[in-house]
This record gives C-alpha cells, sequence and structure tokens, in this order.
C-alpha cells in the first residue's frame, strides 16, 4: 500500500489559494495571488530540496497539474526540481480531463478522485507526493486517504480565498513529525496520520 503525502503553503488564517503568481488562481475575485513569493530562503528551499529529493510518484488535481505542465514540462534548466518533477512518474486525477499526454510520464486517473485515488493507494509502489491541488486534497482529506501533511505555515494572514480545510472532514488526528523555521518566519511542519 503507497502513503500519500501532502504539501501545502498555508496562511495563517487558512488560505491556500494562489500562493506563486497574481495570475495564478483568481476564482472568486481573489486579489493576493503570489502572497508566498517573500517568504522565499535558503531554508525553505533546503527543506523542499529534501522532500523532493525522496523517491516517490506525484499525485495532482487538473487544475494543479496544468499549471505546472505549463511551467515546467520540457524545461531543461539544470534545477534539481525541473529534473525530478520531469523524471516522476505524475498522476493526475480529473473527472474531465481528456489526456495527460502534454507532461512526459504523467498517467491520467480518469473519474471520481476519491475511488481512483483510493484504488491506486492500495496498490504497490511509491509514495504519491500531493503539492498544491487543494480540491483534491479536500477530497482526499475527506476520504480519509491523506497519511501526512508537510505544512509551510507562513506569517500573515489573508482574510479572503480557498482555505486547506474548508467543507465536511472526519476527526483525524495527527502527530507533530518535525518543524523548522525559515529566516522568513515559515514554519515548515510535519504531521503524521495518528
Amino acid at each position: 500500500m503507497r502513503s500519500i503525502n501532502v504539501t501545502m503553503s498555508v496562511s495563517l488564517d487558512g488560505v491556500v489559494q494562489g500562493l506563486g503568481r497574481p495570475d495564478e488562481d483568481t476564482r472568486g475575485g481573489f486579489a493576493h495571488g503570489g502572497w508566498g513569493n517573500r517568504y522565499q530562503d535558503d531554508v525553505l528551499a533546503r527543506e523542499m530540496g529534501k522532500g523532493m529529493s525522496r523517491a516517490g510518484d506525484m499525485l495532482f488535481g487538473r487544475r494543479t497539474w496544468e499549471d505546472f505542465t505549463s511551467a515546467w514540462a520540457g524545461r531543461e534548466d539544470g534545477n534539481p526540481f525541473t529534473a525530478h518533477l520531469n523524471a516522476a512518474t505524475k498522476y493526475v486525477a480529473s473527472a474531465t480531463l481528456e489526456d495527460a499526454d502534454a507532461w512526459q510520464n504523467s498517467v491520467l486517473l480518469r473519474g471520481d478522485a476519491e475511488k481512483t485515488v483510493a484504488e491506486l493507494k492500495a496498490q504497490p509502489g511509491n509514495a504519491l507526493s500531493v503539492i498544491g491541488s487543494a480540491s483534491l486534497v479536500h477530497t482526499l482529506h475527506a476520504a480519509g486517504l491523506v497519511d501526512r501533511y508537510t505544512l509551510l505555515i507562513h506569517p500573515l494572514t489573508l482574510g479572503t480565498g480557498r482555505r486547506l480545510f474548508e467543507g465536511p472532514a472526519p476527526l483525524t488526528e495527527f502527530t507533530l513529525a518535525g518543524s523548522v523555521t525559515t529566516t522568513k518566519g515559515v514554519l515548515i511542519a510535519r504531521y503524521e496520520r495518528r
């Protein structure tokens, strides 16, 4: 059985929308896109690099997979993240995507994400890492499929935007497995399901 490990940047008030760019996710009139950029530092890069250095496959929702595809597919720049992302097997859960041919090593999980991801998780294989993909994470958390969270808790509140834990979800307890604080005040907290 595989494990599902979620890495998510989040504001103090739980917002996960539009971390990287002003135009990344403007749904609902969200106007704070790019809020995470000013918190980048060597500690954050090193900690994220540790995660990228572990063998594993990736799991995306459609929107994040399409966004990552436009940014990373076919790129050759010497960045270790580029090499990792392009080499990894990437599963994309979607009820609407026609195919996953736009990015090498991508596999489409067509249909209901709760069902298709549960089936994938039950198979032997590498751990599954989710970066972003908030809608998919909502579904997986509600279904009790998430084993670990790495939360990058940023020291700001946004007041609006999609939040990490919205809607119904089961009571789930986690244990703090480790934490690191960056020079910019981001708390990187790793939680494992009890």
